[in-house]
């Protein structure tokens, strides 16, 4: 089985693909896809529409894991995240891809056992529990695989 994990954003979206078969847990890629802030909004959804279809495409997901929408007091940035969820959850449901939410709490706490863990320790754990040589850069891509792996546990 292969999970899609997606932290949405408007500038920089992050992913990470993770392969499971039996208990072997293995990193197939990971990455981000930025968009210009010279570009408008449409424009930029589009793009993560495309590319996140690209990514549909090469690794054939059996569920993609997005994190849900964490409102904060930037509620310019709220919409804007809430957009390009929205475009992702979009090219899942045409790829006929079920989409798993989860907060920033259930991630941390699937990872770390504490929903209260800081970035640091979601990333140390991230390279610890994939076997990876070094923390995955940048942090956007930290983040998917933390998804996926949240997901991938949750589903144990």
């Amino acid at each position: 089985m292969i999970v899609i994990g997606i932290d949405p954003g408007l500038a920089t979206v992050g992913f990470g693909v993770i392969r499971t078969e039996k208990n072997n847990i293995t990193p197939v890629s990971y990455g981000v896809i930025r968009t210009s802030a010279e570009k408008q909004s449409p424009q930029r959804l589009l793009e993560i529409y495309t590319e996140v279809n690209t990514l549909f495409g090469k690794y054939v997901p059996s569920a993609v894991a997005v994190e849900k929408l964490f409102f904060n007091k930037n509620v310019t940035n709220a919409m804007s995240v809430s957009e390009a969820r929205g475009v992702i959850v979009l090219a899942a449901e045409q790829n006929h891809i079920p989409v798993f939410e989860y907060t920033p709490n259930e991630v941390k706490q699937a990872i770390t056992g504490s929903g209260r863990a800081d970035k640091k320790q979601m990333q140390e754990m991230i390279k610890r529990l994939l076997n990876l040589d070094e923390i995955p850069r940048p942090d956007d891509a930290a983040d998917g695989l933390s998804i996926a792996l949240c997901h991938i546990n949750i589903m144990r």
